[in-house]
Parts: structure tokens; sequence; C-alpha cells
């Protein structure tokens, strides 16, 4: 039982997801932010492959409660990096459904769906520091017309992170769906709403809107091929493992 305690830190049920959480807060270089969140997830799951007790019911309905509960709180997050970790917190914890029918390769994959883009969407924030000295939605407006190259990756990153399709999360999530109870099922569908709600009101306060902003350089043409090839592997590997499985 132990180990499954310090698999609910990594694999963040609240109050536990406050050590995540406030890691992140406190680290503000956004590579050190990137390899937390990819690596953390990884570790409950290591954890919990050491145990034999099989999941109790408790804890899939604890990780529920800890998804809604970070899903609620990201309609009210503007700083880019800490919607990042919410998110992260909110997703994350639906592994636990997983869990409970003992599949721990689909955990480590289903945890890197969402750990990744939430990764990259911490790496963001950097250009968006560097520029405007915060990375708050609703601080400055109209990106699309003044940086379109950092929108559009800010764009498709927020979709992955939300499982959009085609991103591998979206075929996760169908498949976490299927492995659980009606209920169950019905409270993942709100919580993957309300996913799609906040990304809404965060991308209407950095990509649209008047651009208050002029002269700032946009990201360069290097830096935006890396990413966006880091984005479509990301893509092309998810629906070639995870697709293929539905």
């Amino acid at each position: 039982m132990a180990l499954t305690l310090a698999a609910a830190i990594f694999l963040p049920l609240f109050p536990f997801s406050i050590v995540l959480n406030g890691m992140l807060m406190r680290l503000s270089n956004p590579y050190a932010r990137f390899l937390l969140l990819l690596l953390w997830p990884q570790i409950g799951i290591v954890a919990l492959s050491f145990t034999n007790q099989a999941i109790p019911g408790y804890m899939v309905i604890w990780a529920l409660i800890s998804s809604a509960h970070y899903a609620l709180r990201l309609l009210t997050i503007r700083d880019l990096g800490l919607w990042a970790g919410f998110l992260a917190s909110s997703s994350l914890a639906l592994t636990w459904g997983l869990a409970a029918h003992h599949a721990p390769i689909e955990m480590h994959f289903f945890a890197l769906w969402f750990s990744l883009p939430a990764a990259l969407l911490t790496l963001l924030t950097g250009p968006l520091v560097k520029r405007f000295g915060a990375a708050y939605a609703g601080l400055y407006g109209g990106l699309a017309s003044s940086m379109p190259r950092l929108s559009i990756l800010l764009v498709v990153t927020v979709f992955a992170a939300i499982a959009t399709p085609p991103s591998p999360g979206f075929f996760a999530m169908l498949n976490l769906l299927q492995r659980q109870s009606w209920p169950a099922a019905a409270a993942v569908s709100i919580i993957w709403l309300f996913w799609s709600w906040a990304a809404t009101k965060l991308l209407q306060g950095f990509v649209f809107g008047a651009d208050r902003r002029h002269g700032m350089p946009d990201l360069g043409r290097k830096s935006t091929l890396l990413y966006m090839s880091v984005l479509c592997a990301f893509v092309v590997t998810g629906i070639y493992i995870t697709g293929g499985a539905l």
C-alpha cells in the first residue's frame, strides 16, 4: 500500500499533486520543467509495477475527483506554465483508470501522450517571457498577426494536449472510456469537455484579439521547424502505436 500511495504523488492525486505543481512553479527554466513533466509520471507507473496489490475502487474515484478539480481550475488560470501543469495534473490522474485494469504498458504510453504536449507548452513559455516579460493570457493579444509562427505552435500544442484528433491522446482517451463503467466514462467525458473549454479561453487570451504589442520578433524558422518536427513525430508515432489498437 505504501508504493500505491507513493505513486499517488507521481500520478498526481489531490492533495499529493501539490508536490508536482509546487516544483513546476519554483522551476524557472523551461527545459527543467519539460524534463520534470516527462519523467514524473513514469516514476509513478514504475512504482505501481512493484506492487502486486489490486488498485482499490476508491482510488479510481479519487482520481476522477482530482482530475475534475484541476479541469475546473484550468478555467481560471492565465499563466501558460501553470496551465500546462494543471492540465498535466488533470490528465495524468486519469492513468489510475488503466492501473485498475493492470495495463502497465498502456499506462506508460497514456502518461507519455499527455505529459509530452504539456511539457512542450512549458517550452513555449520561454520565448513569451523573453519577449513580453510574462506568459499570461490576456496580457497581450493578437499574436496570430504579430507572431504567426509562435501562434501556430501554441495552437497545435494546446490541441494535442487536450486530446484533439489526430493526437495520440485522443485514441488513448477512447481506449480509457471503453474500459470504464458508464458513470466513470461519463465523468471522464465531462472532464474532457472542460479541457476544451479551458483551451478555448487560453487561446483567446494569447492568439486572438487586437495586437497590442508591435515590433516583437517571431520565433526563428529553425526553432519552429524543430518544434513542428517533434509534434509531427509525436502524432505519427501515436497513431501507429495507439490508433491501431482501437
